[in-house]
């Protein structure tokens, strides 16, 4: 988790020019348009499951958090009201961004975890159960977390116009 935080603040710091934020912004417009709870957690799911591999999970989920912290600098760079809002806020006081947060920090760990008894010559068959369980653990919190994210985000859309029209 700690990992997964810090690269995530190292992005969320990063300096995004404003044509590089636009077409960001266009880009992720454009994939979660008509986006819905399922559509976010499959989303969340294949960025997921690839961090249980042995010693590239750990490389990937160490990405993710970065590109996903750099995705809040290009929002913060087109938003400038955004600039005080706290990166680290949006993974520890949302809901889903725990549960995303607790299911990267599971297959970022593990792949450690298996790599680490690879390379001691230990028998990663004890590992195999944990490591199912955990791809379980990591399922069922994206799908939560998925439809809920969706919830919020579709329930602060219905709040926005009406807060336009005051």
């Amino acid at each position: 988790m700690g990992l997964f935080s810090a690269v995530y603040q190292i992005g969320a710091i990063s300096t995004v020019n404003e044509e590089d934020a636009a077409m960001f912004l266009d880009e992720f417009s454009n994939l979660v348009d008509g986006i819905d709870g399922f559509g976010i957690f499959v989303h969340n799911l294949t960025i997921a499951l690839p961090m249980f591999i042995p010693g590239f999970g750990l490389v990937w989920g160490l990405f993710a958090g970065w590109s996903t912290g750099f995705a809040f600098a290009a929002i913060v760079t087109s938003i400038p009201a955004l600039a005080n809002f706290p990166p680290l806020a949006i993974l520890y006081l949302s809901p889903f961004g725990i549960m995303e947060l607790v299911a990267y920090s599971l297959g970022i760990s593990r792949s450690y975890m298996i790599i680490y008894a690879i390379i001691k010559h230990r028998s990663i068959k004890p590992q195999l159960l944990i490591t199912s369980v955990e791809i379980g653990i990591v399922v069922a919190l994206l799908l939560i977390g998925g439809y809920l994210e969706f919830a919020m985000i579709d329930g602060a859309e219905n709040i926005v116009p009406s807060i336009e029209n005051l």
